[in-house]
């Protein structure tokens, strides 16, 4: 199974700013959400830990127990969000009307072909894997890995909101070990 943990809250994602290459650190706040995820993880066992190379991922990774087993990869930093790095959605609206990360991509940034490229070869990589793998990364890449592990588009990726500290799991459908699913999204604890 993967377990994909989006980072916890940093002073753009509070605000809804675009965060691909600024490395900014984790508010207190992001840290409690952190140091939260340790219990669950902790019972998981895990085989393999990866973390974007970004501080809020690797911090993520660090409170949350997991930071002695990480290697940093950076296919699993956030988008690239070129001329659109530290504004919101709304701002980039109001200049390009109907303008979705999904869709468009970001002027000298990744295009939606470029990222599914870059989760593509990250599934790749992780297919041979054994074992419980977590993956610490950020909010739009861990939509566009999602939507490609089960065989969509990036566009589709749209659809699956991914909240700071959420966990999602990829694995298999345990009566078509062939077939790739999402188990769970967006949760913010592994109790039911």
């Amino acid at each position: 199974m993967i377990y994909l943990i989006r980072h916890g809250e940093t002073e753009w994602s509070l605000s809804g700013r675009h965060t691909g290459r600024t490395d900014l650190p984790l508010t207190p706040h992001g840290e409690e959400q952190a140091r939260d995820l340790a219990p669950w993880l902790d019972t998981v066992g895990f085989t393999d830990v990866l973390t974007s190379p970004r501080q809020r991922a690797r911090k993520t990774c660090e409170l949350a127990g997991l930071e002695k087993m990480a290697r940093v990869e950076t296919d699993l930093a956030e988008w690239d969000y070129g001329d659109y790095e530290g504004r919101t959605s709304r701002e980039i609206c109001a200049e390009r009307p109907g303008w979705a990360i999904f869709h468009d991509g970001c002027p000298h940034g990744e295009t939606p072909v470029q990222v599914s490229a870059r989760a593509d070869r990250l599934i790749a990589d992780l297919l041979p894997l054994a074992g419980n793998i977590a993956l610490f990364s950020h909010g739009q890449f861990s939509q566009a890995l999602a939507a490609r592990w089960i065989g969509l588009a990036v566009v589709e990726a749209e659809h699956f909101s991914f909240g700071t500290a959420a966990l999602g799991i990829l694995g298999y459908s345990p009566d078509h070990p062939d077939i790739r699913v999402i188990s769970v999204w967006n949760a913010r604890s592994l109790s039911p």
